[in-house]
């Protein structure tokens, strides 16, 4: 088993920043990959970012120039740099870890006003 606590999300205007952070612990492999997906009322979840244990990053068309993703291996946190925010960034953020198996967090709220 997998746990993934989320944090740093919050109410902030738009063109502000914030930063998500993901702790995963319990059975963690070194090889995996971690991601953020949001979710909006009334939308689908999708994805926003991830990034492999090597380093490897992939944004959605949406974020990229504006989010970043990374994480810290040592610590098995993953985080999510969000930049020039706009309202329809608004979500509930959720951090995934995938090795073999799917891991979810619980979800943090982002809210961007105009």
């Amino acid at each position: 088993q997998v746990q993934l606590v989320e944090s740093g999300g919050g109410l902030v205007q738009a063109v502000g920043s914030v930063r998500l952070s993901c702790a995963a612990s319990g059975s963690i492999v070194s090889i995996n990959v971690m991601a953020w997906y949001r979710q909006a009322p009334g939308k689908q979840r999708e994805l926003v970012a991830a990034i492999t244990s090597g380093g490897s990053t992939n944004y959605a068309d949406s974020v990229k120039g504006r989010f970043t993703i990374s994480r810290d291996n040592a610590t098995n946190t993953v985080y999510l740099q969000m930049n020039s925010l706009k309202p329809e960034d608004t979500a509930v953020y959720y951090c995934k870890y995938t090795r073999i198996y799917e891991y979810w967090g619980q979800g943090t709220q982002v809210t961007v006003s105009s």
